[in-house]
């Protein structure tokens, strides 16, 4: 097979790569996640910190740029395989005979040495695959692999999330748990054949590398990406002060069901689909940057949806919040990477995509425990807050709005100093 060909063969690997990691992550995020968190116990906030770890995650990108192996594809498989099977763990631990003290531990490491060893290899990974991909095809092809990747997460989301409920209302929570077990090991299956087939970049000239502390002081000293980083701290400030709290909002206060869930995420798939269409090619006519400022305003009125969300119209606003954060993801989730690989030539993007992650994914997760005492404080008081009957969620929804409109401003106002290499 010629180099032409292997390097189709491998976008095509790459796509079913990313569906079959995506349909992973669907199973340790979001309500899935604080199904297991109920069972074993844990607190709205805790649950939220744990949904927020997937942004503290982000932080050991940086000890990506202190690995630089010989063979980097059998490293970055090597640590997904590992990573997966942690992630199987956070069904495993709730059946074990362990004390629920030792669960909660056990439990909480998993998530953490999960993410840490996943973002190790992410960098790599994306920076690897993606250079399979043609420089000015960038857009439409992420929004490719992205439609791909929903449509199987909406046929499993469903189907998995149905599952779950009725094993649940027939009191056999825990067979529903092995099922999801089984699940994750098929997926590790066919995320590891799928990087196995995917060639490995040939360098056209030996890159130097560098000392970590080099390349943090090469990549911070960067005054164009600097303005990157500053833009994905403003987004993922705005981020992590609500969303990591909306699924146990969703099970536990409004009293949907996780077949309910899956359906809105079908609905939000859907809208992201065609979404991510438009704004691949628009991205790939005008820029990433460009698509970044648009997507913001969906994101905001997903969160204004969330702030007039109670339990007698929690069904209405959160199909609203899953359509315009569907329309806002199909853009949001590519931009975030590609005006980083935008700012910087190729051998600099793996280390570059490490730095703007790890500092923006650490605020991120600063911010969901500086908001954490304030949900558990509002819910200590009968969901009041300063006079008002209010859900914390409703609070939390209200400060992203705010600090979404920062970020917007200054996504705009920074459009034309940050330069395209």
């Amino acid at each position: 097979m010629d180099t032409a060909a292997k390097r189709v063969l491998s976008r095509r690997m790459y796509i079913i790569e990313a569906a079959a990691e995506y349909l992973i992550s669907i199973l340790v995020t979001g309500s899935f996640l604080a199904t297991i968190t109920r069972e074993m116990g844990f607190s709205d906030s805790l649950t939220g910190i744990l949904s927020a770890v997937i942004s503290l995650g982000c932080l050991f990108q940086l000890l990506s740029m202190a690995f630089h192996p010989r063979r980097g594809k059998r490293f970055v498989i090597i640590l997904s395989v590992v990573n997966q099977i942690l992630f199987s763990l956070l069904y495993i631990i709730p059946l074990t005979a362990f004390p629920q003290t030792v669960k909660t531990v056990l439990f909480v490491a998993a998530v953490f040495i999960a993410y840490l060893i996943y973002y190790i290899a992410h960098p790599k990974k994306i920076t690897w695959m993606m250079s399979m991909v043609d420089e000015n095809r960038r857009g439409s092809f992420t929004s490719l692999k992205e439609a791909v990747s929903l449509l199987a997460g909406m046929a499993f989301s469903y189907g998995m999330g149905m599952a779950v409920d009725r094993f649940a209302a027939q009191n056999e929570l825990y067979t529903a748990f092995w099922l999801c077990i089984g699940a994750i090991a098929v997926f590790t299956a066919v995320h590891t054949v799928s990087m196995l087939l995917t060639m490995e970049q040939q360098e056209t000239a030996p890159v130097r590398q560098l000392h970590l502390g080099d390349s943090i002081r090469q990549t911070l000293t960067d005054r164009n990406l600097l303005r990157v980083i500053v833009l994905l701290v403003l987004y993922n400030v705005a981020n992590y002060a609500s969303a990591p709290f909306y699924g146990a909002y969703q099970i536990n206060d409004l009293g949907f069901s996780l077949q309910f869930i899956s359906i809105l995420s079908i609905v939000s798939s859907v809208f992201r689909i065609a979404a991510s269409v438009f704004w691949g090619r628009y991205a790939d006519r005008t820029s990433f940057l460009n698509m970044m400022g648009k997507c913001l305003l969906f994101v905001m009125a997903s969160a204004l949806c969330v702030v007039f969300a109670v339990p007698a119209n929690g069904r209405m606003m959160f199909l609203l919040y899953y359509i315009l954060s569907g329309i806002a993801s199909g853009g949001v989730n590519s931009a975030l990477m590609n005006i980083v690989f935008d700012c910087v030539p190729y051998e600099r993007r793996s280390d570059s995509l490490a730095v703007c992650q790890a500092v923006s994914g650490v605020i991120g997760f600063v911010t969901t425990l500086a908001v954490s005492p304030l949900v558990a404080f509002i819910q200590t008081n009968g969901n009041s807050f300063m006079g008002m009957s209010v859900y914390a969620q409703q609070v939390t929804a209200g400060i992203s709005f705010m600090l979404l409109l920062v970020t917007l401003v200054y996504s705009f106002r920074c459009r034309k100093a940050i330069k395209k290499v």
